[in-house]
């Protein structure tokens, strides 16, 4: 389908028989439609309509015609036209780190097309990336990836920050989502521009949200890229918005598939929307 000059990779499954509005996923940078709940079917095969697509430039979508594009306003813009091509009034959101800013930004902007909202491991707080080091280390990440394709974005990104026992299955898992790319010079383009854009305007934002949310962290020790802390900071200013984790030392829930879409319908269930 398209979304303005931007052919975007769509895929759908599940026929809509739990009743409710679709549920569409949005993934994370240098990921694809597969990384939101990895691979799980469970959504599907309980009744519900799931739709997932590749962001520009990542997965199989084509690559932004101004290399600069890849700004959240352009993601936003995406997630709408997808919505729009689906016939898809009102949606459950579920984004994943810069899916998780990107639908955020789509529900401050479009209220009334959110039936629901889950944030999976935010990021940061919707502002943009002035750190002069974590800068360079995103571009860094870029060129390596650009000039030296997967081997040379692993080798860039370096020994994750975890336990040692954890060190190598997240190194396979970088690799793995990082080949899926069939234009790695457009997530290079991504990796620069998306850090250094605004999805929305920090706390005071959050608290204008007004949509039920649920909010899933993981803990520091194997995901450090996304501080739980940050996702404790979205459940005390978001209105009724709920909290949920792995058990401290447990693999993050996050990263679990069947087990994310398990309490993803337990939640929507609570807030009364699988129920249409």
């Amino acid at each position: 389908m398209r979304s303005g000059e931007v052919s975007l990779a769509v895929e759908e499954a599940g026929d809509g028989s739990a009743g409710g509005p679709p549920v569409v996923l949005a993934h994370g940078l240098t990921a694809t439609r597969r990384y939101v709940v990895h691979g799980s079917r469970k959504l599907e095969r309980a009744g519900h309509r799931v739709i997932s697509y590749d962001a520009r430039g990542h997965g199989d979508s084509s690559p932004a015609p101004d290399r600069a594009a890849y700004r959240y306003s352009d993601l936003v813009t995406d997630l709408e036209a997808v919505l729009d091509e689906r016939e898809v009034g009102r949606a459950v959101l579920v984004g994943a780190s810069m899916g998780a800013a990107t639908t955020l930004a789509f529900a401050l902007a479009h209220p009334e097309r959110v039936a629901a909202l889950v944030q999976v491991t935010p990021a940061h707080l919707g502002l943009p990336q002035t750190d002069p080091e974590e800068l360079a280390r995103w571009d860094a990440l870029a060129e390596a990836l650009e000039h030296d394709g997967v081997e040379g974005f692993v080798r860039a990104y370096g020994e994750p920050p975890v336990e040692p026992r954890f060190r190598g299955l997240i190194v396979q898992a970088i690799r793995q989502r990082v080949e899926r790319h069939r234009h790695p010079a457009a997530v290079a383009d991504a990796l620069r521009a998306v850090p250094r854009s605004t999805a929305f305007e920090g706390v005071v934002a959050l608290e204008q949200l007004s949509v039920p949310t649920l909010i899933v962290a993981s803990r520091d020790d194997l995901d450090p890229q996304h501080p739980y802390e940050v996702a404790q900071t979205y459940a005390e200013h978001i209105e009724g918005a709920e909290l949920v984790s792995e058990e401290p030392g447990a693999s993050p829930l996050a990263w679990r598939g069947a087990q994310l879409s398990g309490a993803i319908m337990e939640y929507l269930a609570r807030a009364g929307v699988a129920a249409g």
